[in-house]
């Protein structure tokens, strides 16, 4: 079966571009390899994948929509999984005009092309910053999410609405997944897990905003690559064919205990500072999952001792430390 995977460089791309290629997928991956953060990193996952005679890879933009739709129209192709956007919510607040480009034109680009090229199956990524600050717990794919706290997460808003359109009007099936603290290797040098690991190795001292009191759905990258892959073949079969679904391990901790477990596995002390909430932070994420459990048995198997062990064990590896 042929795929394109967009943002195919990136944390879950590579991971589920690298595991479909073990399924004997044909994959087809577009990155346009952008420096909101180290290129090394993108170009080592690169390497990993290009390992494989079933992975074709193209550097190209979002932007480029004659291209893209010249990769699927000459190839065939007839399942997206969309997954390239400009990430990280706090940097949405300097630089909200590259979410514009990026998520929402860009998007609209990819969705442009489902529609000419009759693509049966469009899985994309959301995000559970969708849901704001609620105050309910577990967060249900039916709680209202018009109040996002950051423009990163108002462009994830509007890719679900447009994708919902578009189903409606061109009946394309179309898949919406709203990801939950996905860690594990290979990670963004952006994400905590990856600062925090680099900082105590380097007897730096971390910023530990709302004083380390966040609650976080962490989710490890193997389980939300295993519910992509049972999904693929899943897509809607209402008249209006569109899902939206949590992917999390509706199993959260706090801040300080993934800290904690850090400290463990590398058996030092992380130094930080405690700093305030930050602007477009939400306190608490937990995801109720009983959508996707019913959709496609969904059952995250990775906790967080065994997650956070197998990146430490990566990054030390990988940094020859």
């Amino acid at each position: 079966m042929k795929i394109l995977i967009t943002g195919t460089a990136g944390f879950i791309g590579y991971h589920l571009s690298l595991n479909l290629l073990k399924l004997k997928f044909q994959v087809y991956g577009i990155d346009n390899l952008n420096n909101y953060y180290s290129n090394i990193i993108k170009k080592n996952r690169l390497k990993e994948l290009k390992k494989n005679n079933n992975f074709i890879f193209y550097k190209t933009d979002l932007k480029n929509k004659k291209k893209i739709e010249n990769i699927v129209y000459k190839n065939k192709i007839k399942i997206i999984i969309h997954l390239a956007a400009q990430a990280g919510v706090r940097y949405s607040i300097d630089k909200p005009e590259k979410y514009f480009e990026s998520n929402i034109s860009g998007f609209f680009n990819i969705l442009e092309i489902c529609r000419s090229c009759k693509i049966k199956h469009l899985i994309f990524a959301s995000t559970s910053s969708v849901y704001g600050n609620n105050k309910k717990f577990p967060l249900s794919e039916n709680f209202n999410t018009d109040k996002p706290l950051s423009f990163y997460a108002a462009s994830k808003k509007t890719n679900e609405v447009m994708a919902y359109s578009y189903s409606n009007i061109y009946k394309i099936p179309i898949t919406g997944l709203r990801f939950f603290t996905v860690y594990g290797p290979f990670g963004r040098p952006d994400m905590s897990l990856f600062k925090f690991t680099k900082a105590t190795l380097e007897n730096k001292e971390i910023q530990l905003f709302n004083s380390g009191n966040h609650i976080r759905d962490f989710t490890y990258v193997d389980d939300i690559v295993a519910a992509i892959i049972n999904l693929i073949k899943k897509p809607s079969k209402s008249n209006i064919p569109y899902n939206i679904f949590n992917i999390g391990s509706s199993n959260p901790q706090t801040l300080k205990k993934f800290i904690n477990t850090i400290e463990r596995n590398l058996q030092k002390k992380v130094k930080f500072k405690n700093l305030p909430l930050q602007k477009g932070d939400v306190i608490k994420t937990h995801a109720n999952t009983n959508n996707l459990k019913k959709h496609i048995k969904y059952k995250p198997k990775v906790n967080i001792e065994e997650g956070v062990l197998k990146f430490i064990k990566w990054y030390l590896k990988y940094y020859k430390i």
